[in-house]
């Protein structure tokens, strides 16, 4: 059954993908959107508390559900930066990475090893990444969003850890939820009303098209799709590997993928091709390993 949550997450977290690269390229204001993104998943989240009848159970509950929370304020933040720098397919390889974070950061803190099927994939990433790195329209005076994308990764990395130390703790889904989605959206508005200070209370997305209510606006409907996925992944967490759940999920990158090759015509260079490819290649053996 955890293969079909985390197929789920595959599936929400794509189309997550895919609108925020496309609102990147809109004139909008990215704190409004994202701050009506993770609202709508409080909402939600909210709702499903009472309703079931959940609640935490002690500080470390609501403490994981807070590291979740200001662990997507930067991913989400991370993510929507690199589209709206880079191109679709590089962000979406090297966000990509993060179930191979979640298998290193696993080994560092819970000292779980690493078998040769793995180290191998680790190699065959990171020599495609090592290709990306010195292709021609990427240097170091021009990253084209590469840091966001590996930003990102890790950033996932760390709420994927989060997801499933919330399992261990045996909270409740929605309860913990409630508490990460609380925690993005107040930094998320925080964000937004500082800029918006910054700028003598400007209304910046009106002023450069978009107006604040059709933001905010897109953001809920974004938000759907990740508060689904969110429900996904922990429920899947709850029964599966925490390697082998990431690793699937993971996958979402071959929806964004798919996106930027087909609807907007991205192009790539030789070298690209080769490292995109290397990197690709890099994560299925590493879904293969488990």
């Amino acid at each position: 059954m955890w293969i079909i949550f985390a197929l789920l997450a595959t599936v929400f977290f794509g189309l997550r993908g895919v609108m925020y690269q496309w609102t990147s390229q809109q004139k909008i204001n990215r704190n409004l959107l994202l701050f009506g993104v993770f609202f709508v998943g409080f909402v939600i989240s909210t709702i499903g508390t009472f309703v079931l009848d959940q609640t935490w159970y002690g500080w470390p509950d609501l403490a994981v559900g807070l590291a979740l929370g200001a662990g997507s304020f930067a991913a989400n933040g991370f993510l929507h930066k690199g589209f709206s720098v880079g191109k679709a397919s590089l962000i979406s390889i090297l966000s990509g990475l993060t179930p191979l974070f979640v298998l290193l950061f696993a080994f560092l803190l819970w000292q779980e090893t690493l078998t040769s099927f793995q180290l191998f994939g680790f190699f065959i990433i990171f020599g495609g990444l090592y290709i990306i790195r010195y292709s021609n329209d990427i240097s170091w005076s021009n990253l084209q969003g590469a840091q966001w994308g590996l930003l990102a990764a890790l950033a996932f990395a760390f709420n994927d850890l989060m997801g499933k130390q919330s399992t261990l703790l045996e909270a409740d889904t929605f309860a913990t939820l409630t508490s990460m989605f609380g925690c993005g959206s107040v930094l998320f508005a925080l964000s937004w009303f500082l800029k918006r200070t910054q700028h003598h209370d400007e209304d910046e997305s009106s002023h450069n098209g978009w107006s604040a209510s059709k933001t905010f606006a897109c953001g809920l409907l974004i938000g759907l799709t990740n508060v689904a996925g969110m429900v996904a992944i922990i429920s899947a967490f709850a029964i599966g590997s925490t390697g082998l759940v990431s690793a699937i999920s993971g996958m979402n990158i071959l929806i964004i993928l798919l996106y930027s090759r087909i609807v907007l015509k991205e192009s790539f260079s030789r070298q690209e091709i080769i490292g995109l490819t290397a990197a690709l290649l890099g994560v299925v053996v590493l879904r293969l390993s488990f």
